[in-house]
């Protein structure tokens, strides 16, 4: 296993961390209260980790994902990641969450169909694909199921007619 290096950053909702190594990224911490809490929680996940400045590539990460949570629309299609020790199904969700444009929606049945069959849509949340890990890491939404703003009725409503969850990029 290569080095790992960590960086907290300040988000507008609020100080959010970032997990590296020399391959790419491996997590992204979201906020927990305050910075000493985010700090604490990657320690508690990552381990030995090293807190240290980010290299160009870290810290072009670091605006793209300022840039999305301040709403602005960044795909993060550019960022790097290191998927050393994930397995083939979360790679292969993770290649279809990277293609979701902002602000559009996949269900979990339309994620699995592109997987190889709808009978893996239930895996697709199930097997730790959502919320995104990486390397056992928790990541920052790529896939979100819709349960923000009131969408809670909607989805649980989609899903008494026998539909699915959605998933969305964010």
């Amino acid at each position: 296993m290569t080095a790992q290096y960590f960086a907290i950053f300040d988000t507008s909702i609020g100080p959010c961390g970032i997990v590296w190594g020399e391959r790419g990224i491996t997590g992204v911490q979201l906020p927990m209260g305050d910075e000493g809490k985010t700090r604490n929680r990657i320690h508690q996940r990552d381990g030995d980790v090293t807190e240290a400045a980010p290299s160009a590539e870290v810290q072009h990460a670091i605006e793209g994902i300022i840039e999305l949570l301040t709403g602005k629309p960044n795909d993060l299609a550019d960022i790097v990641l290191d998927l050393d020790g994930v397995p083939e199904f979360n790679r292969g969700v993770y290649d279809i969450a990277r293609t979701i444009p902002p602000g559009k929606t996949l269900t979990y049945g339309d994620i699995a169909k592109r997987l190889g069959g709808v009978e893996l849509s239930r895996d697709v949340p199930d097997r730790g694909a959502l919320p995104s890990r990486i390397g056992g890491r928790q990541q920052a939404g790529r896939l979100l199921r819709q349960w923000r703003r009131g969408d809670q009725a909607e989805d649980a409503g989609n899903r008494r007619r026998g539909g699915e969850p959605h998933a969305e990029f964010v």
